[in-house]
């Protein structure tokens, strides 16, 4: 329960962050983007083989706050217009998934290296910059926290 809990608002200070500053800076795209296929490929082979929801329930809700989340930064940062880019290729992936068994097999498979590739590239991002800018270190403990609960929960 309390990782529904914590998923429920995990993005919120990053973006009440991002809100308040009017800015995304320090905040990385690229790993944003990597961290919203990770989700959408974990949720999308959860509902594929019929798990029961509760197996994956805080991914859809995640994956809502990531969408918000990467339409302000890319509002603020003057992209808007790759919005619907975006949009068109989760879309595709989406449905590509499951276009073969091994598809989503082999996805499901990378989930963990799109994850890490996610955290290093916005460590990257901060190191380039040498800013943490807009990062939330609130966003980053709860992330943490429910990795450590799922991990103690399986």
């Amino acid at each position: 329960w309390s990782t529904w809990a914590v998923c429920a608002v995990i993005k919120l200070p990053q973006l009440a962050a991002v809100l308040a500053a009017r800015s995304a800076r320090g905040v990385s795209v690229g790993s944003l983007l990597l961290e919203l296929a990770g989700f959408l490929v974990f949720l999308r082979y959860q509902i594929y083989y019929g798990y029961p929801l509760q197996t994956y329930l805080e991914y859809p809700i995640i994956i809502a706050q990531d969408v918000i989340l990467l339409l302000f930064i890319l509002r603020f940062s003057g992209n808007m217009k790759r919005a619907l880019f975006y949009a068109v290729t989760f879309w595709g992936g989406w449905y590509m998934l499951t276009l073969r068994k091994w598809i989503i097999d082999l996805a499901m498979n990378l989930c963990t290296l799109i994850s890490a590739a996610s955290k290093l590239a916005q460590l990257r991002c901060l190191w380039q910059t040498k800013d943490s800018g807009q990062v939330s270190a609130l966003t980053w403990s709860m992330s943490a926290y429910t990795c450590a609960s799922k991990l103690w929960a399986t």
